[in-house]
């Protein structure tokens, strides 16, 4: 009975309320944000949420609509609105996660616009005050959720207005960050850049929470190329990709974003092509800058032989003082202390709701095998943004591929690509060197989907030329000359020591494109013999999987139909006379 008496007093105060609101705003008000907090926020949050929870849904929606549409409207005239708003928004998240609100076409509308108009308001301010960038979160988060709870309501002109909502709070935010980096002119290093980052947070959580809705919405709206062009354009010009884990989930959010994109463009990629390319190789080797890997190499004094099984590639972590034994997933006690001062030390375990908003390509589960050490994760979120960035190019080269050929090289090298060179952002050294295989693997993927359609019409032009031959500067066949033989050394370097059967599977298609795409005749008379020499020399040694087996022999079947050289003529018949 006591309960039901609160219930019917909250009802009640909220009524009062709110009517009281509404007719006062008819005749000449006092000052809205004193009028609200007298009306309104006089009442606890608590016993609000409450009254709401017992109110037809249909009458919380138009009280909390003209709230909002009511202090977003005065902000043309007054100031000192910040309060107000952060207690509106608040509210308005609250209870949009209690009550089932009834949201139409046209209230949508009204939220959207009045939310702008807020969210506005905060990012104006939230350079000097970094706190107001949690109630543009919440605004956020609440717009995020209606959209899910009212999915099969919202139309695509719905979807559409919200995107633009998106694209303007990314354009803002995008504005603030290039005052952030423009009032401190001396960035030394990326530790400093580093620091100014985690000190400014909260934008970047802006930021991702954007990317990410955005992402969730693109399949139902159009296309955004010129937004993602300016954001990937400033982080390539001032060079801010910072291994950071509160930059890694925006990064993550804005490489999923863009791979969305990408994969249905609705529109033309061919100017935007050279300039993402040009950013998203920054992020090839993310996580691999800071020392936390060391790609080794034994080299021996003939190892500049194309395809040399001399060489000795491994991949070495440094040594850990406090290793444990590994431990099942299923088995490991979720209260270990480590394992919570872990979590301590990782912004990301102590965000709210907006961090479940981040999304990746890749999947949590191609992890599985770590131990949970705070090295472990960063190990394990560096490396899903290398991957990204590695399907986000592999989505350019389908989604544009004449235009993309211009990129080849800049992403292939045209020298020593086994040397294992651990700053160089390029395809095949990602293939060859780094230490995750999902990225290994994203890299092959990448690679084979170059290596078809127009590149073998496109690569006929090239022409091989020793080194000492060129000048200063190298034309367009040289390059790619250069560049088949450096894929020729990584692929079969890789025939003879992969051991992974996924990947060995895709490096035996790279390796079959590649001889349908080169130009034998204009490269050393000594190539053809030595790819046929290579897979021979593979399948005699065995194979654990037929699949392996079976791609092996359709590769060396594709360098046997190739129109035979002097030298493939040659060992045919030394092959024939020794029986």
């Amino acid at each position: 009975m006591a309960a039901s008496s609160s219930s019917l007093t909250a009802v009640r105060s909220w009524r009062t309320a709110f009517l009281t609101l509404r007719d006062e705003t008819l005749t000449s008000p006092p000052s809205i944000p004193q009028l609200v907090q007298s009306l309104i926020f006089s009442h606890s949050h608590s016993s609000l949420i409450s009254a709401a929870s017992d109110l037809p849904a249909h009458e919380v929606t138009s009280d909390l609509l003209f709230l909002i549409q009511l202090v977003a409207n005065a902000s043309q005239f007054q100031h000192d609105l910040v309060h107000t708003f952060s207690n509106t928004c608040r509210l308005i998240h609250d209870v949009s996660h209690r009550v089932s609100l009834d949201i139409n076409t046209s209230s949508w509308a009204l939220l959207l616009d009045s939310s702008t108009k807020i969210i506005d308001h905060f990012l104006a301010k939230a350079t000097s005050s970094a706190s107001l960038y949690k109630p543009t979160l919440e605004c956020l988060e609440t717009l995020r959720y209606l959209v899910s709870e009212n999915q099969r309501k919202c139309s695509l002109p719905d979807d559409i207005q919200l995107v633009n909502v998106l694209l303007h709070i990314i354009a803002r935010s995008h504005t603030d960050l290039i005052s952030l980096y423009s009032s401190s002119r001396n960035q030394k290093s990326a530790i400093e850049m580093g620091k100014k980052l985690q000190r400014n947070g909260s934008l970047w959580e802006v930021l991702t929470a954007s990317f990410t809705m955005l992402g969730e919405l693109y399949s139902r709206s159009g296309s955004s190329f010129p937004v993602f062009r300016k954001m990937m354009d400033l982080l390539a010009s001032k060079n801010l990709v910072v291994e950071d884990s509160i930059m890694s989930r925006f990064y993550a959010s804005l490489l999923h974003c863009l791979h969305l994109v990408l994969l249905d463009p609705k529109g033309s990629l061919s100017e935007h092509v050279s300039s993402f390319v040009a950013s998203l190789r920054m992020f090839f080797v993310y996580g691999l800058t800071s020392g936390n890997q060391v790609i080794c190499a034994a080299v021996s004094s003939k190892e500049k032989e194309f395809g040399s099984p001399r060489l000795k590639l491994t991949l070495e972590e440094p040594k850990q003082t406090n290793s444990t034994p590994y431990r099942p997933p299923h088995l490991r006690k979720k209260g270990n202390l480590n394992t919570r001062q872990a979590k301590a030390l990782d912004p990301q375990s102590s965000s709210d709701q907006i961090s479940s908003m981040v999304d990746v390509t890749s999947s949590d589960s191609d992890y599985s095998d770590s131990d949970g050490s705070l090295k472990d994760i960063n190990d394990s979120r560096c490396s899903k943004i290398r991957v990204s960035a590695i399907v986000c190019i592999q989505d350019l080269c389908q989604a544009d591929p004449k235009s993309f050929t211009s990129q080849w090289t800049m992403l292939l090298p045209t020298n020593d690509v086994l040397q294992p060179r651990k700053f160089e952002a390029t395809l095949m050294a990602s293939l060859l060197f780094d230490p995750y295989l999902k990225a290994r693997m994203a890299s092959a993927s990448a690679l084979a989907v170059m290596m078809d359609g127009p590149a073998t019409v496109f690569l006929q032009v090239a022409e091989y030329k020793e080194s000492a031959k060129l000048g200063s500067f190298m034309a367009l066949s040289s390059s790619l000359g250069q560049i088949l033989m450096q894929l020729h050394t990584g692929t079969l370097y890789l025939i003879q020591h992969e051991t992974n059967s996924r990947l060995l599977v895709l490096v035996f298609k790279i390796l079959m494109l590649l001889i349908s795409s080169t130009p034998y005749s204009r490269m050393p008379g000594e190539l053809l013999p030595k790819v046929i020499l290579s897979l021979q020399a593979r399948i005699e040694a065995g194979f654990p999987f037929k699949s392996d087996q079976t791609a092996a022999i359709s590769c060396l079947t594709t360098a046997l139909s190739v129109s035979p050289s002097i030298q493939v003529k040659e060992m045919i018949l030394k092959e024939l006379s020794t029986g």
